[in-house]
């Protein structure tokens, strides 16, 4: 498992808890859960994470 720092939550978020973290590390990066956090974390490439991250900015998985 790649090692993972500097974990970060939406600013959007507003202390309601209910959010992911994503933190970075290397050649990846890592998703998780911030109430549950020992339940692990899914790892992505940082190249997969950009493409992700453009598609939510293109709304293409928006729902009509």
């Amino acid at each position: 498992m790649a090692n993972i720092t500097d974990w970060r939550t939406s600013t959007r978020t507003q202390g309601q808890g209910q959010c992911v973290e994503v933190g970075f590390g290397g050649d990846c990066v890592g998703v998780r859960d911030t109430k549950n956090r020992a339940a692990g974390q899914i790892t992505v490439a940082v190249q997969r994470w950009h493409e992700f991250v453009s598609g939510l900015k293109r709304g293409s998985f928006d729902v009509l």
